[in-house]
C-alpha cells in the first residue's frame, strides 16, 4: 500500500494544487512555518501549531473539537513524524482528506499506515489503512538548515526502519527490495555526507517498512523514548543491539552509521526487569522479529545497551 498520490523532487511542494480552506498542522514556530508556507504558495488556510513531540490523543481530540464547524477541506501535516501522526489520526476520526509533507526525513510517516500516539503518557504504535495519506509530498527544499541533531536522529530512524523492515517476518520480496534499496542509499548518504539523498532514501524506507514492519530495535527504543530520549537517538543503540541479536546482515553497517553520526551511549532510569515488562506486550514489533524474543532476551539486550557501549 502507498499513498494515492506521491509528488517527489525539487519544487514538489510548490507545485502541488492545495485545496482551499485547509488546516495546516505543525510543531514549529511562525518564523519557520511561514517561510515554508510562502514557498508552498498555499492560499486560504489555517494553522494549528501547538502539536508537541510524541503527541497525545488529547491533542488530536482538542484539534477535532476546535475545528469541527469550520468546514475544513483537507488536513496538511507539515513537519516531522509528530505533525503527520496527528494529521493521520485526526483524518481517521473526521473523514477529512490528509496531505502529508515531511520537513525532516527519517520517519517515512508520509508513506505508511502507521501512527504513534501517546495514551496515558505511553507511546503506542497504531496501524490502520485509514492512516494512509491521500497525497504525500517529498521535497528536498526543507532539508537545508535542518539542525544537526534533528538531521542525525532522522537519518538514524530511516536507516533503522529500512534494515529492521528488511529483516521482518512480515516482509516479502517487494518490501525487501524497497528496504534494501533504501538502506543502501541512506548508508551512502550518511557515510559520505551526501545529505541531499536522505529524503529519497527515507521515502523508499517508508514504502518498504510501511508494508512490513519494524522489529526488536523499535520495541526496545520506546522505553528510552518514554524517558525523553529522541526516537532516532534511542534507535542508534537499540537497533544496533537488536541487529546483533538477530544476526542481521545490516549489523555492521548500521553500527557504522550510528558511529558516524556520533551518538552517545544511552541510560535508563527504570529497572531493566520493569522495562522488559513494558516491552513484552509490544507484539506488533516482537511477533515480526526474525527470531523469537523472550523477556530474558530483552533484559540481556537492555543490559548491553545501558551497561556497555554497543557503538564502541
Amino acid at each position: 500500500m502507498m499513498p494515492k498520490k506521491i509528488m517527489f523532487g525539487e519544487n514538489a511542494a510548490k507545485e502541488f494544487p492545495y485545496p482551499e480552506n485547509s488546516l495546516v498542522i505543525t510543531t514549529t514556530t511562525p518564523d519557520i512555518y511561514n517561510k515554508w508556507l510562502d514557498y508552498m504558495g498555499i492560499k486560504n488556510y489555517e494553522v494549528y501549531d501547538k502539536v508537541t513531540p510524541d503527541p497525545a490523543i488529547e491533542t488530536v481530540e482538542a484539534i477535532q473539537k476546535q475545528y469541527e464547524r469550520r468546514n475544513i477541506e483537507a488536513y496538511i501535516g507539515l513537519g516531522g513524524g509528530s505533525s503527520m501522526d496527528v494529521c493521520k489520526y485526526l483524518s481517521k476520526l473526521t473523514g477529512v482528506p490528509k496531505i502529508l509533507i515531511p520537513t525532516t526525513f527519517g520517519t517515512g510517516a508520509e508513506m505508511t499506515t502507521y501512527a504513534v500516539i501517546s495514551f496515558n503518557h505511553k507511546k503506542k504504535l497504531l496501524q490502520d489503512e485509514a492512516f494512509l495519506a491521500d497525497a504525500a509530498i517529498v521535497d528536498p527544499y526543507f532539508l537545508p538548515g535542518t539542525p544537526f541533531n534533528i538531521m542525525r536522529n532522522s537519518a538514524c530512524d530511516a536507516a533503522a526502519q529500512a534494515s529492521e523492515g528488511y529483516d521482518s517476518k512480515a516482509g516479502n520480496p517487494f518490501t525487501r527490495f524497497f528496504c534494501k534499496e533504501a538502506f543502501d542509499i541512506l548508508y551512502d548518504a550518511i557515510m559520505n555526507d551526501k545529505h541531499n539523498m536522505l529524503p529519497y532514501g527515507a521515502m523508499l524506507s517508508g514504502i518498504g517498512f510501511g508494508n512490513s514492519s519494524t522489529t526488536l530495535g523499535h520495541a526496545l527504543s520506546y522505553v528510552f523514548s518514554n524517558e525523553g530520549v529522541p526516537h532516532g537517538y534511542a534507535l542508534s543503540s537499540c537497533t544496533t543491539v537488536a541487529h546483533k541479536f538477530n544476526k542481521s546482515i545490516y549489523y555492521n553497517r548500521f553500527k557504522d552509521i550510528a558511529r558516524k553520526l556520533k551518538f552517545e551511549p544511552l541510560k535508563l532510569k527504570k529497572p531493566l526487569d520493569q522495562a522488559a515488562d513494558d516491552i513484552m506486550p509490544d507484539r506488533g514489533h516482537l511477533d515480526n522479529n526474525p527470531i523469537a524474543v523472550s523477556k530474558q532476551d530483552i533484559m540481556k539486550c537492555l543490559d548491553e545497551i545501558v551497561n556497555t557501549n554497543p557503538l564502541a
